[in-house]
């Protein structure tokens, strides 16, 4: 394992060098994953045969037929689902009321331990399908979530607490089952280090596009006088308002706007009321830095002139391939000064990237 591990990492540390040295940035700092239990979310297919039900998931072949693949063990995923696997499908088999045309099952899980668990059926859902289920949950120690076409039975919580610990404080992080989490948490501490380490120490503030749940903008908050954060997602929104206050944090706000609505703002060619009822002034604000985790499709062209205009930009991509297309406009204006990848989907094609690009 260890082996094809490293060479699977050093292949991509290869290609992403080669994509992005037209750009001249400095030497690839490289940050990998644990080889083993690193995933904390996992999706499977139940399957169903006359005598038996198990975890499955599709390989196509290469006529581009589906070919069912039993599931029994998930060394990707985190060892709490792994322990969990085996348990549950000996529950799904002793009860019918879990048993009876379940389709799907989907794991959030966190590094403290704690575990959703959301079932998917083809059939309405009870309370005789809620007390089993009820049942199940204590017994395992874990919380459960019953969805059906039309139908959410939120048994306690739909959300787990993650803890994640950057340098040597922790944060607490509310994550909504079905919202964008960072897949793997062990990676995603070593980026937010990354990141605050890119971001320095500054007297002015940092304006952050894309922040989903606050995952970088609670440690980047103790390296600026202040933040002013964006998403436009309601329930992203939502926990992160939560987990700003669950920490204890007052140097930050959040502004339910798109990049290319914030844009309009910052430019005056548009008012959003949504601004005023936040309580938010742009003009109180002194940005120097700004920082963007973008969807996979990268940065639209008026954010792309958008960003241009500060002084340094920190960038984390999921994509390199829009990465590298953005990277066009923005060395026209800036110099990469710190180069990233972070193995956050081992042994696939993916990986998560970051650069720091300070104004030329």
């Amino acid at each position: 394992m260890t082996s094809s591990y490293q060479q699977q990492l050093d292949a991509k540390v290869a290609h992403i060098s080669e994509q992005f040295a037209e750009y001249q940035p400095p030497a690839l700092e490289v940050f990998d994953s644990p080889e083993q239990y690193y995933r904390m979310r996992a999706e499977f297919r139940i399957w169903h045969t006359e005598d038996d039900l198990f975890y499955a998931m599709f390989e196509r072949d290469e006529n581009g037929s589906k070919k069912i693949i039993r599931i029994d063990e998930f060394p990707v995923a985190d060892r709490r689902i792994n322990t969990l696997m085996p348990q549950l499908i000996e529950a799904f088999k002793a009860d019918t009321e879990l048993k009876t045309r379940l389709f799907e099952v989907h794991f959030l899980a966190t590094l403290k331990g704690e575990v959703l668990v959301s079932l998917i059926y083809h059939r309405k859902l009870d309370e005789n399908w809620e007390a089993a289920a009820k049942a199940l949950a204590e017994k395992l120690n874990i919380k459960i979530i019953g969805r059906s076409r039309g139908q959410k039975f939120v048994l306690s919580d739909e959300f787990v607490v993650e803890e994640l610990s950057v340098f040597d404080r922790k944060y607490q992080y509310k994550q909504i089952e079905s919202s964008f989490t960072q897949p793997n948490a062990q990676v995603c501490q070593k980026m937010l280090e990354w990141a605050c380490n890119a971001a320095q120490q500054s007297d002015k503030d940092l304006l952050e596009l894309y922040c989903g749940n606050g995952n970088f903008t609670l440690p980047l908050s103790t390296r600026f006088r202040r933040v002013l954060a964006t998403e436009l997602a309601k329930s992203s929104v939502y926990a992160a308002e939560w987990n700003i206050q669950q920490n204890g944090i007052e140097n930050i706000q959040v502004a339910r706007l798109s990049a290319e609505e914030f844009t309009q703002a910052y430019n005056g060619e548009r008012t959003f009321r949504r601004l005023q009822e936040a309580n938010i002034d742009l003009s109180t604000y002194d940005f120097d830095t700004v920082f963007v985790d973008p969807p996979r499709a990268g940065v639209d062209d008026e954010t792309l002139k958008l960003l241009q205009r500060f002084t340094r930009i920190i960038y984390i991509s999921c994509n390199p391939d829009t990465l590298h297309a953005n990277l066009k406009q923005l060395t026209q204006t800036h110099k990469i000064t710190k180069f990233a990848m972070f193995d956050q989907f081992p042994y696939t094609h993916h990986v998560e990237s970051g650069v720091l690009l300070e104004k030329i």
